[in-house]
């Protein structure tokens, strides 16, 4: 193979190592930023209106949960529960909420090393079924071994099932399954 040969192909697999690298930077930037759970720089606990009352929200208006099988401030939410569940993240120590009491803010560092946000010592939690800003399908649920409440702004969990017909309403199950095949 001549030197241009050489030159032209070392050339080639240069661009495509570029391009590859810059495709997945851009893929862990856009995962990243449209990660249900992922904090942003603005507030990260917003305070939202639903069937169930004042709640604590994400920052695109999503409820946020807490389990009840998390004990003293830790996350007992791992593998297929926070594929259901995805715990609310951030980057930092520092969390900004909007509506919420600042002094109840804080973060709790899970087993991957991933830093979750907490309120009132509960760690915080989506719920992959609620698709939309108000909804609280995950609220009474019985699953991966304990029970999911939304939390009022004061950071007591609410304990009782909405009544609206907007919103989806739930009976916890007795078991720690759940029929509508989302997690164990």
């Amino acid at each position: 193979m001549g030197f241009a040969q050489r030159l032209g192909s070392r050339r080639g697999r240069m661009w495509t190592l570029g391009v590859t690298v810059a495709l997945a930077a851009a893929l862990a930037a856009a995962l990243a930023a449209g990660h249900a759970g992922a904090a942003g720089s603005g507030a990260q606990v917003k305070v939202g209106k639903t069937a169930l009352g004042r709640i604590l929200v994400n920052p695109r208006g999503r409820s946020l949960y807490m389990f009840a099988a998390d004990k003293h401030g830790k996350s007992a939410c791992y593998g297929s529960c926070a594929a259901y569940w995805p715990p609310l993240l951030t980057t930092g120590t520092h969390v900004r909420g909007t509506g919420v009491k600042q002094s109840l803010l804080g973060t709790t560092m899970r087993k991957d090393g991933k830093r979750q946000i907490t309120f009132d010592h509960h760690p915080l939690y989506t719920f992959v079924k609620d698709a939309k800003a108000g909804q609280t399908a995950g609220q009474g649920l019985n699953l991966s071994g304990g029970l999911w409440w939304v939390l009022s702004t004061s950071g007591a969990p609410i304990k009782h099932m909405a009544t609206s017909s907007t919103t989806t309403t739930t009976t916890p199950s007795a078991g720690g399954g759940y029929g509508g095949g989302y997690g164990p």
